[in-house]
């Protein structure tokens, strides 16, 4: 067990690493960026100070949601081999179109076809209709289509997408944990408490924030 911290926290070392020296690295390119859109900015009440400070977290935000994500869907598959070090991500053929040709699967263990996401924020209709298309596939390979997402999107549109995928993956005896669910099951199925190998982390880097 505490080689697999171990391992959670190098993770989480490179990808603060690389975080900063894509934001720091992106700060200075956007220096010498062309900055006259600011008028439109102001046109709608925004001083070009402020409209230079939102161009500089939009950016660093872009890069924060995509390096967060990453890390927890890789930390999450860390504890996932742990236990069961002959899961695979695989790839495996759509049978009920042609596009696309495979759908991936993040860890397959025996018949367990499970799906890891930090957070799901589409609200893309087509995004329902290809997830139905998958889950039907992943079933007539015989296996089980399990989605864990450990964070709800916040907009009321894409929080019904993800309603609409949990029908689905029930519609075909699979199975959907969202939130606090997706924490409680992998520690039940791995036996490792994630959220609380997280938190420690945290609370030494960031003791002063109380966040849960």
């Amino acid at each position: 067990m505490e080689n697999l911290k171990q391992s959670i926290k190098d993770l989480a070392d490179r990808y603060s690493v690389n975080l900063k020296d894509k934001i720091e690295a992106r700060t200075e390119e956007m220096k010498a960026d062309d900055n006259s859109h600011y008028l439109i900015y102001r046109v709608l009440g925004i001083t070009t100070e402020q409209g230079k400070l939102i161009d500089e977290y939009q950016n660093t935000g872009r890069f924060l949601y995509k390096y967060a994500g990453s890390f927890l869907e890789e930390a999450a598959t860390l504890c996932l081999n742990f236990k069961y070090p002959e899961g695979i991500k695989t790839r495996i053929e759509n049978t009920l179109g042609q596009r696309p040709k495979t759908f991936e699967i993040d860890f397959l263990n025996e018949n367990d076809a499970i799906e890891v996401k930090w957070r799901d924020a589409t609200t893309d209709g087509d995004h329902i209709t290809k997830e139905h298309i998958r889950v039907q596939v992943i079933k007539a390979h015989n296996y089980k289509p399990i989605r864990i997402m450990f964070y709800y999107p916040q907009r009321e549109q894409a929080i019904k997408i993800q309603q609409t995928l949990k029908t689905l993956y029930v519609g075909v005896q699979g199975e959907y944990y969202g939130g606090e669910e997706a924490w409680e099951y992998l520690k039940n199925y791995t036996g490792i408490d994630l959220k609380n190998i997280l938190l420690e982390i945290a609370n030494r880097r960031t003791p002063e924030d109380g966040s849960k």
